[in-house]
């Protein structure tokens, strides 16, 4: 069952009216789950504005705001009822969630994810009078409601991995299995990350979060990787009892897209992979494999633009991979057997990855292969996470130490992330049996 810290109620009277009262629901339940917000007893039109309120693991604090007009019963429907400002406009049912951004007075640039999943991220939802613009100080609360948002489904298991060389956490669904088997990587953020493990898990995938560097007794940064790192992770996953085998599958975002890449190209143990907002060459890292290394491509950093604001756009740095002199980089994602689904944002300012992607179908299809899948998204940025992980245009980067960029609008990439999610659940059931 999930635990609910408190029951959303009416806290408050609206001067002169009835008690107004917010409902969430469910109060509690998974992370990428679509919630239902109502609001009843206002008076007839009155203007309030929804706002939420959460903190990160460091106590960082964020919020989100959106106006709305009760309809002439004094009720609210997020669902139903458009927003007409604040932080986003329309029918957006989770708007208030997938807008969440630091708050006035915190620093910004920062990202509102979980680097634990054993605790919910608590999110409460205020409706305040009138409206009130985004980081100003509100009207009066009239109700108020605590939502729990939880990267893990009841029974999911999670198991720290200390594996021969392998490191990472391994989440397990509730019952006997097996289940089909999914490595998950991110990019340049380094260490350990498992909400999208932990999700993956809920939606009954063994799922095995894998860090490549900066984490325990791993290399602490990124100069050169071993593929038989991630060999000896992948066939540790196919093995596992709870695991449905033959083959395995892998989702990665940025750097740990172009590492699914080249599992699946040379790694006969993985049969599908997820590339999100990946390179199809090798970049930054040389990428050893027995006697082979795949050149990483490099960024020049006086191509980097940097805003009045001090915010890095990196969009022309990465060494242009259809330049000859740099075709040892290019991944030979021609010899994989196994099944592609790219995913990309049009408006990824991290680096062209919808270019990439095109590179990587037309290098396909001249072999005669159409094993691959893509979703390109207009108006997403970057980094596409499981549903409402809340929109962030510039973050800090733990490897520059500055703001990046990493592009697109709000509303486009909080569809992106909805619509993807399913079609990557869909794709790994696929083919992984």
């Amino acid at each position: 069952m999930w635990r609910v810290a408190r029951s959303a109620r009416p806290l408050w009277l609206v001067p002169g009216r009835g008690a107004a009262s917010v409902s969430v629901s469910p109060a509690a339940g998974l992370a990428d789950e679509r919630v239902e917000t109502r609001v009843s007893g206002l008076g007839a039109g009155q203007a309030v504005t929804l706002r939420a309120v959460a903190a990160d693991d460091g106590g960082r604090l964020f919020q989100s705001c959106a106006h709305y007009w009760a309809d002439g019963l004094g009720r609210l429907h997020l669902g139903t009822q458009p927003s007409r400002g604040g932080d986003y406009t329309g029918v957006e049912p989770m708007g208030l969630f997938w807008s969440l951004a630091p708050a006035a007075m915190e620093s910004p640039y920062r990202r509102l994810v979980p680097r634990s999943t054993r605790a919910p991220m608590k999110v409460e939802v205020l409706v305040h009078q009138g409206h009130s613009a985004p980081r100003a100080i509100p009207g009066p609360v009239v109700a108020k409601a605590l939502v729990e948002r939880w990267f893990a489904a009841p029974g999911v298991r999670r198991i720290r991995l200390k594996e021969g060389g392998v490191r990472g956490s391994l989440f397990l669904p509730p019952g006997d299995g097996p289940f089909p088997g999914v490595i998950d990587m991110y990019g340049d953020e380094g260490g350990l990350i498992e909400f999208r493990s932990s999700l993956l898990a809920s939606h009954g995938f063994a799922a095995l979060s894998l860090p490549y560097f900066d984490f325990e007794d791993l290399p602490k940064v990124m100069k050169e990787l071993k593929l038989e790192y991630f060999e000896e992770a992948a066939r540790f996953l196919q093995r596992h009892p709870k695991v449905k085998g033959p083959g395995v599958g892998v989702i990665g975002t940025g750097k740990g897209a172009e590492l699914a890449l080249s599992m699946i190209t040379f790694l006969p143990e993985v049969v599908a992979a997820v590339c999100i907002s990946g390179c199809s060459s090798n970049t930054v890292a040389d990428l050893h494999y027995g006697e082979m290394t795949l050149p990483g491509l490099r960024f020049d950093m006086s191509k980097v633009n940097v805003s009045d604001d001090g915010v890095f756009d990196t969009f022309e740095a990465l060494d242009d991979p259809t330049n000859p002199a740099n075709s040892p980089c290019t991944i030979p994602i021609e010899k994989a057997e196994g099944h592609f689904l790219l995913v990309v944002g049009e408006d990824d300012r991290v680096w062209k990855s919808p270019l990439y992607a095109e590179l990587a179908i037309r290098r396909l299809r001249q072999h005669g292969k159409e094993n691959f899948e893509l979703l390109s998204y207009p108006g997403a940025g970057h980094r596409i996470d499981p549903p409402s992980t809340p929109f962030c245009q510039a973050a800090v980067d733990r490897v520059l130490g500055v703001p990046v960029r990493g592009g697109g609008e709000s509303k486009a990439h909080a569809h992106a992330q909805i619509h993807s999610w399913g079609k990557i659940q869909e794709f790994l059931h696929l083919h992984l049996g």
